[in-house]
């Protein structure tokens, strides 16, 4: 049963950080494109960054040059360092394992962390 754990999420002012972790139970996670998705109140779910196995990054505008995303494949987790927060990234934080071919293209999410940026 593969399973992705977020961690991490919490209450932050406008200006602070916040990182979030994701612990990956995929025995071939480095092949795993991982991804940041967020989802507000009546919104939809849209990508913050995602990182290949390769270790290309890509990032959502609104998030460019603020947050970092990174992962540990020895340690099968991808991590989403926040900062200078603002109410609008408001959301619930997922954590995404997109695989390819090699894994018969199997998707898999986490739970889910809620993160709130308010005063």
């Amino acid at each position: 049963q593969v399973q992705l754990v977020e961690s991490g999420g919490g209450l932050v002012q406008p200006g602070g950080s916040l990182r979030l972790s994701c612990a990956a139970s995929i025995s071939t996670f480095s092949i795993y494109t991982m991804g940041w998705y967020r989802q507000a109140p009546g919104k939809q779910r849209e990508l913050v960054a995602s990182i290949t196995s390769a270790g290309t990054t890509n990032y959502g505008d609104s998030v460019k040059g603020r947050f970092t995303i990174s992962r540990d494949n020895a340690e099968k987790s991808v991590f989403l360092q926040m900062n200078s927060l603002k109410p609008e990234d408001t959301a619930v934080y997922y954590c995404n394992a997109d695989g390819n071919r090699l894994v018969g293209f199997r998707n898999y999410w986490g739970q889910g962390t809620q993160v709130t940026v308010s005063s």
